[in-house]
């Protein structure tokens, strides 16, 4: 079974997470095996405030371990205010109960900054003038230097297509170029195009 990411968010009063904790080490029966998998880094336990997270590697292990903590809240009298299981999704960085972020490209485009570019060499420059007449001419924020031109565009999608179009490369664009490729000759030529249609 593929190894992942899972947790159980319990939110509890005050003292109860507190008492949850310190007793971890005491419990009794089924939770001596919990405790087993916990020093053994199986299942990782944290707190904040008045919220207590289990860590697991899948599913089964944390209904595992719900099953044994939701016994050890009743011994102690202190129902949760709430208990979820959480699952970690990688490709949106975050938990599946979060709500989805805003994209990189929203919040470049928010920025006034073209999320993707394609850049062209072309073979003088007379024949970048041309280009960038026509790339303004279909809507795109266009930055032309000597026999050199930048096309912002809002999504890789469309960044792909206008490259395969006028035989240019597709890098990412806005503020990025510049902090993660300062020597990059196109790098001050991130925040072109607005956000308001094709960039």
């Amino acid at each position: 079974m593929a190894r992942d990411d899972w947790r159980l968010r319990i939110v509890l009063a005050d003292e109860a997470g507190s008492n949850l904790l310190g007793r971890l080490g005491r419990w009794e029966s089924d939770a001596r095996e919990l405790e087993h998998d916990l020093k053994h880094r199986r299942l990782v336990v944290t707190r904040d405030d008045d919220t207590v997270f289990v860590y697991a590697g899948s599913s089964l292990e944390l209904e595992k371990a719900r099953s044994v903590i939701e016994r050890e809240l009743e011994d102690l009298d202190a129902p949760p205010r709430s208990v979820a299981v959480e699952h970690w999704l990688t490709d949106e960085e975050r938990w599946d109960d979060e709500a989805p972020g805003p994209s990189r490209e929203d919040e470049v485009l928010a920025e006034g900054y073209a999320p993707w570019e394609v850049r062209v060499s072309t073979r003088d420059h007379e024949a970048a003038r041309e280009l960038a007449d026509q790339l303004e001419a279909e809507g795109y924020g266009v930055v032309r230097r000597w026999n050199f031109v930048v096309a912002g565009c809002a999504t890789r999608e469309q960044a792909v297509e206008l490259a395969a179009r006028v035989h240019g490369e597709v890098e990412a664009g806005g503020e990025l170029v510049w902090e993660t490729l300062p020597g990059n000759p196109f790098a001050i030529f991130g925040g072109i195009g607005d956000a308001g249609g094709p960039i």
